[in-house]
């Protein structure tokens, strides 16, 4: 039987000085899960990564790897990739995945093996022999990649892996992390490519100030939204008569050729339905549920644009 793994962040603090970076910060994450962690810049959500990786030692709570505390035999297998640009510019390509491999302890021939295959994956066979500093920014961060996972991290942490990628680099990373979820390796990943991480992600935890503020699957999060968009068309006059018998039902701006209305998530749909068809003909009924950018800037605090 395969071993079970599990990340657990348990009410972990960190001060900087004066500056509390992380004031409250608790999660967990199961072994193959593929993890969302969220919120705006200063959120402290570098610092918790940090923190887990043992760059960092908390001031309070604890950062525990399969029960125990993390151990630096932990560490090498874990991977990380910073925000920040971390590669050497004159080195070249493949030279520096397999440098990042061997610090995580692999040998000749394995290694080099492995920065074939991701050499290959990525599309950089072109740039294989060139030094980084002369490759656009989207490609340095697909070595980046590449050196983050060479080593076949069980834990792989991703700060920003979206950053200066074009729409096919993207789909091209999220279909490697969708592969590597399907090995078994457990992803965290950190973006405001909102659209992606949704696709991405089986549950998510929201901080802001250096604290949790939501968590759950998407479905849960959704679940707790207070509210619905209901959109109908075609964009009868008459078909607002009924919205009007809906407690705390409210006109929005729509688009053309239908009518929108926040109403409660508690609203009975089916008889809103019947209320709208046994006034005049609908040809659309939908109830649209809350995307996660949109949760997201209700649980930051955020007004909706």
């Amino acid at each position: 039987m395969n071993e079970r793994r599990m990340l657990e962040v348990d009410h972990v603090r960190k001060e900087f000085g004066t500056v509390r970076a992380v004031s409250d910060v608790t999660f967990r994450i199961d072994d193959g899960e593929t993890f969302g962690l969220l919120g705006p810049n200063g959120a402290g959500k570098t610092t918790t990564m940090r923190m887990i990786l043992g760059i960092l030692t908390p001031d309070g709570g604890a950062v525990r790897w399969n029960g125990a505390h993390v151990t630096p035999e932990d560490r090498r297998r874990f991977g990380y990739l910073p925000e920040e640009r971390g590669i050497y510019g004159k080195m070249k390509v493949r030279d520096q995945i397999v440098y990042f491999g061997k610090l995580h302890g692999m040998k000749e021939p394995e290694v080099g093996k492995r920065a074939a295959w991701w050499i290959e994956r990525l599309s950089l066979g072109v740039y294989a022999d060139r030094p980084c500093s002369e490759l656009s920014k989207g490609n340095q961060q697909k070595v980046q990649v590449a050196c983050a996972a060479v080593h076949g991290p069980q834990l792989l942490i991703l700060d920003e892996p979206f950053s200066g990628l074009d729409p096919v680099n993207a789909d091209l990373l999220i279909a490697i992390f969708n592969e590597l979820k399907a090995s078994g390796t457990t992803l965290i990943l950190s973006s405001h490519q909102m659209w992606q991480l949704e696709e991405l992600c089986t549950r998510f935890t929201i901080i802001a100030a250096g604290e949790n503020r939501a968590a759950g699957t998407l479905a849960q999060l959704r679940s707790a939204w207070p509210t619905r968009v209901v959109r109908v068309a075609p964009a009868d006059e008459a078909l607002r008569a009924p919205f009007a018998a809906v407690s705390g039902a409210r006109a929005l701006a729509g688009i053309d050729g239908v009518l929108d209305y926040e109403v409660p998530a508690s609203t009975d749909f089916a008889t809103l339905l019947r209320s709208l068809v046994n006034v005049a003909p609908v040809t659309r009924f939908e109830a649209i549920e809350p995307s996660l950018h949109e949760i997201y800037l209700h649980a930051i605090g955020e007004p909706k644009a």
